[in-house]
């Protein structure tokens, strides 16, 4: 079956900037591309860089190009190993990206994605190397479709690439004044953008994503129909409803040579479906090292996320208290967001001192041993287009309870101890309420020790690699690329 040549372009990689799912998402997607033959070349910005060596990198030369009113000097940089197949491209601008933080605020935040996604396309004319594919990654690299659908247009050296949009949280969205876009994109906007587009008062970057994209994918089934919706879909449903036919949800993968609590080098003891006592020694040790004292008989619950609205944080400070207060259980958090949920669970840990750890920031290391040595892991969003940490606690052994919506109704199923089938525990409404009966029907399961054996084997069983997910990607692929290999033209 013939390869394919596939640009991603993106704000995150692992291991080279992570503030979240994203990241692993798209490093994943591309190391198992890279693994069935296809040629990669990933482009994101060289966060923290803070001078450019006159003499560039000896693959790219320095720069300097006139943007947004200023003189910027940049240059490529690759940071492919040579046992990864991925062609890791970062782009080195100190004015743009020269602090280490990989979001910013503010109008500076729409040039410096605005220029990466010009760059990008830039970098395959330097390479002589024409993508079949340019596959973007969310608001910040959805102009993109829009300049490679106006370089298709001239006929130029992008004629035969198409483009594929990724949503991965539609929340977020790239929108700025439109004198900004006038700023970014001098000489090239009335040819990238539609009329309606050039009269707003804003650009909306992941709107202008959705409309230009040759298509256009999200990270889970269930979420693909629920943004075509008013209640998700922040805006945009109309749009998306319009390009209904173009839009295909795509469960996330997991990469299990990361996520294998058999060979996790991160956790106290490794173990297995057959060797489950394991797990109690990292819940020991998740206990030893926090310096709480818990019981180890009693369930604990562990929560690993960003602390925003959208993951649900709220219902968890009002609903938790009360389990606390009974012994019905113990809690580690660990995460970091906006002030008001940091400065709640901050409270409950000192209310709740040896009952309730929490640890503000993100920690990748405590993050394994959280998802290892709880007995339970709470994801109770209120949207929530995919997940991953739902998926790492299943193949832990770590019971989910999640809220019914997007990726966590894809890959979790409500068990049935009658049965023994199901993953977790499932609950619907977004409210205290809601998330209290999904934690104490989970509870109910592990006061029964043969159901909760079975709940932790089924879950340990279940398989979101990319090896099952990744084949998705590829068939589009193929369908948008096929007139042109079915042409017989070549890059």
């Amino acid at each position: 079956m013939q390869k394919l040549r596939i640009l991603f372009v993106c704000a995150e990689f692992v291991p080279y900037a992570k503030s979240g799912g994203l990241a692993d998402m798209v490093a994943g997607l591309a190391r198992f591309l890279a693994a069935q033959g296809h040629e990669l070349h990933v482009c994101l910005p060289a966060y923290g860089q803070t001078e450019i060596d006159a003499a560039g990198t000896g693959d790219h030369p320095v720069r300097e190009t006139d943007y947004a009113g200023t003189r910027l000097r940049y240059t490529w940089r690759r940071a492919s190993s040579a046992s990864d197949a991925v062609q890791v491209n970062l782009l080195d601008c100190p004015q743009l990206y020269g602090t280490d933080e990989i979001y910013t605020e503010g109008d500076f935040e729409a040039l410096r994605f605005i220029f990466l996604c010009r760059a990008a396309l830039g970098l395959c004319r330097d390479l002589k190397w024409v993508p079949d594919i340019v596959h973007c990654h969310d608001w910040h690299a959805a102009l993109t479709p829009a300049l490679l659908q106006s370089s298709r247009r001239r006929a130029g050296f992008f004629a035969h690439s198409r483009s594929v949009l990724t949503v991965h949280n539609i929340g977020y969205q790239g929108i700025f004044p439109m004198r900004i876009a006038w700023k970014s994109l001098d000489g090239v906007l009335s040819k990238t953008l539609t009329r309606d587009e050039l009269t707003d008062s804003q650009i909306n970057l992941l709107k202008t994503g959705i409309r230009h994209a040759d298509a256009l994918t999200t990270v889970s089934p269930t979420h693909a129909r629920e943004i075509q919706t008013p209640e998700f879909g922040m805006g945009l449903d109309s749009l998306l409803r319009d390009r209904s036919s173009d839009l295909l949800g795509i469960l996330n993968g997991v990469d299990y040579n990361l996520w294998n609590p058999e060979t996790d080098s991160l956790i106290c003891k490794n173990y297995s479906p057959d060797t489950l006592e394991g797990k109690f020694d990292n819940k020991l040790g998740l206990r030893d090292q926090l310096g709480i004292n818990f019981s180890p008989d009693v369930p604990l619950v562990g929560l690993v996320s960003r602390l925003v609205t959208q993951k649900g944080i709220d219902l968890v400070i009002e609903a938790i208290p009360r389990l606390l207060s009974s012994g019905d259980l113990h809690c580690v958090f660990l995460g970091d967001g906006e002030p008001r949920y940091v400065s709640a669970l901050n409270d409950l840990a000192a209310k709740f001192s040896g009952r309730f750890a929490f640890v503000a920031g993100y920690d990748d290391s405590l993050a394994h041993r959280i998802i290892a040595g709880s007995d339970l892991l709470l994801v109770p969003s209120r949207y929530e287009p995919c997940g991953l940490t739902q998926m790492y606690a299943l193949r832990y052994g770590t019971v989910p309870v999640v809220r019914h919506t997007g990726g966590l109704a894809d890959s979790v199923r409500h068990f049935d101890s009658s049965t023994g089938q199901g993953t977790g525990s499932v609950f619907r409404d977004a409210d205290p309420q809601g998330l209290f009966w999904g934690l104490t029907t989970a509870l109910g399961w592990f006061g029964d020790k043969a159901a909760w054996t079975r709940l932790q084997h089924n879950g340990m069983k279940e398989d979101f690699s990319w090896q099952r997910q990744g084949p998705g990607y590829e068939k589009l692929y193929r369908r948008l690329a096929g007139d042109r290999h079915r042409s017989g033209v070549s890059g």
